[in-house]
C-alpha cells in the first residue's frame, strides 16, 4: 500500500474485532462539482482488497452535495443570532456555537423543533444534564460545524451541514466500488457513524477502528481511509 498515517497518528489498532490498520488516502480538494464515485476511482478501486472497508469523511460528502456554504452568504435569523449565545464552544469544532452555523440548523431542522429543543435544554440544564438540544434534534444539528484554522481552504471559511441521506449515499457507493463504504463523523472524542453500507451493518466496528481520528480534521486532505485486517508486520 502505498499510503502511511498521518503525523501523529497510529496505522494500526486494535479494536473488539481484531487489529485493523488504517491507511489515510489523499486526494484532490473535494468541491460541490465531484462526484463521488469518480474520486473513489481515482484514488482507492486500485488498491481495493477482498474484506476492505472504506471509510469516508462526511464532510466531503456534504461538500459534494453542496451543503457547504461561505459564512459570509449565510444570511442569519434573529432566531439563530439569539440561540447561538448559550452554545458552549469544545476544542474540536464551533458546532452550532456561531450565528451562521445555527442558521444552518434552524433551516435543516426547522424553527418549532429546535425552539423545542432549547427550552428544554435550558430546563436540563438546571439539574446537570448536557447535549439534549442535540439528541431532540439530531444527527442533523450535531454533523453541522463551522470554520476552523485547521481545516483545508477554502473551507476555512465555510459552514457545512450534515450529508443528505448519508445511507443511501453509503450503499450506491458500496455497490460501485464493491466493498464496505461508510460515512462517519469523526473528531478527537469520538466516531459517529452518519452512514452505513446497508441496515445490518455494525456501526460499533467502524466507531472503534476511527475512535482516534486518524485522519485527523481534513489539514492532511486524506478524506478517505481503507480499513484492512492487519498483518503481523503492518505495525
Amino acid at each position: 500500500m502505498p499510503f502511511s498515517p498521518n503525523e501523529g497518528k497510529n496505522l494500526v489498532i486494535s479494536t473488539d474485532y481484531g487489529d485493523f490498520a488504517r491507511y489515510p488516502v489523499k486526494t484532490h480538494v473535494i468541491t460541490k462539482d465531484d462526484v463521488l464515485e469518480d474520486v473513489l476511482d481515482k484514488y482507492v478501486r486500485e488498491y481495493i482488497q477482498e474484506g476492505d472497508t472504506v471509510i469516508m469523511s462526511e464532510k466531503i460528502v456534504a461538500i459534494s452535495q453542496g451543503r457547504a456554504f461561505p459564512v459570509k452568504d449565510i444570511k442569519v435569523s434573529r432566531l439563530a443570532r439569539f440561540l447561538s449565545k448559550f452554545v458552549v464552544k469544545t476544542n474540536y469544532g464551533i458546532g452550532l456555537a456561531m450565528p451562521e452555523t445555527m442558521e444552518l440548523c434552524v433551516r435543516e431542522v426547522g424553527r418549532v423543533k429546535v425552539v423545542f429543543a432549547a427550552i428544554i435544554a435550558g430546563i436540563a440544564k438546571i439539574f446537570g444534564k448536557h447535549g439534549v438540544f442535540y439528541n431532540i434534534c439530531g444527527m442533523k444539528a450535531r454533523a453541522i460545524d463551522g470554520p476552523c484554522d485547521y481545516t483545508l481552504p477554502p473551507y476555512n471559511t465555510y459552514a457545512k451541514m450534515a450529508p443528505d441521506k448519508p445511507d443511501e449515499v453509503a450503499a450506491r457507493l458500496s455497490k460501485h466500488i464493491g466493498a464496505d463504504v461508510v460515512i462517519i463523523d469523526a473528531n478527537d472524542i469520538a466516531a459517529t457513524v452518519l452512514g452505513k453500507p446497508r441496515k445490518d451493518y455494525e456501526e460499533k466496528f467502524a466507531s472503534q477502528v476511527f475512535s482516534d481520528n486518524p485522519l485527523d480534521q481534513c489539514s492532511q486532505q486524506t478524506p478517505i481511509a481503507i480499513v484492512r485486517k492487519a498483518e503481523r508486520s503492518a505495525g
